[in-house]
């Protein structure tokens, strides 16, 4: 039997959500506006809220104070609640080691301190950040997930060099914003979740191989005992190939792309 593995939530406020800043989104079950699902194994999961969070801090040269440290059911990170100097509160994803009491401000140049935010320019070498632009003033875009961060390598001809948590090294316009320290909950990646009954709290519907269904079902289905696909690469049960293939779309920014990430080996 797998045993369940969670990450602790000790540093977090046991406060109800800020109401001023919930949405409530309607489900969809992997389905697009077609109807039709483009999202396999989605559907159920206990209800919940959206959190809406500010990615670009648009309170500028404005200090904040962290009110409380909340979970978010919609993402890997936690979230910090701030409150500013005219009384609005406002959501950002929390750094690690932020602590509630704490400052922070977004400013074209400011103090390097963890939960920080300002220019990519003003931001020393050797720096670890997160929630980047990729667009000057249009809001954090990557670097967001649970533990992750990015370390600036160097400043040059109106571009910052950035190592990602990939291994790529990318060039960014300098006059993008991103916020100093690591994403927080660093210890998601050692979550496990146990049991089946946790993972439809979450959404997810039962997934089933391709090999174990019928021919008419997939490409990898038929054959007696366990069979192996039978053709030279994976595919999906459309017949696409799958497992390697190039996805990439966003190819408008290949040109800023220094070193590509090395991939793993199985």
């Amino acid at each position: 039997m797998k045993t369940t593995t969670t990450t602790s939530r000790k540093i977090l406020s046991k406060k109800e959500p800020e109401k001023s800043l919930l949405v409530a989104i309607k489900k969809k079950a992997g389905r697009a506006s077609s109807g039709r699902i483009s999202v396999r194994h989605r559907g159920g999961g206990v209800k919940r809220l959206y959190r809406i969070v500010d990615f670009g801090q648009e309170k500028k040269d404005k200090k904040g104070k962290v009110v409380a440290l909340e979970y978010d059911p919609n993402r890997t990170a936690f979230l910090a609640l701030i409150e500013y100097t005219d009384g609005n509160r406002r959501y950002i994803l929390a750094p690690e080691e932020l602590k509630i009491g704490d400052e922070i401000i977004c400013s074209d140049k400011a103090e390097i301190k963890i939960g920080n935010r300002m220019r990519l320019k003003n931001i020393p070498v050797g720096t670890q950040v997160y929630n980047i632009e990729l667009e000057p003033e249009k809001g954090g875009k990557t670097v967001r997930a649970a533990g992750t961060s990015a370390k600036v390598l160097a400043h040059e001809g109106g571009y910052t060099n950035l190592k990602m948590p990939s291994g790529e090294i990318r060039k960014i316009p300098s006059e993008c914003f991103a916020s100093i320290g690591q994403v927080s909950n660093r210890r998601k990646r050692f979550e496990r979740l146990g049991k089946a009954g946790r993972k439809r709290l979450k959404g997810w519907r039962p997934t089933v191989r391709g090999t174990v269904m019928n021919p008419n079902d997939h490409p990898h289905g038929g054959g007696s005992g366990k069979s192996p696909i039978g053709m030279k690469h994976p595919k999906t049960p459309w017949g696409k190939p799958a497992l390697g293939v190039k996805t990439r779309k966003k190819k408008w920014t290949d040109k800023l792309i220094i070193k590509r990430r090395k991939k793993k080996r199985k």
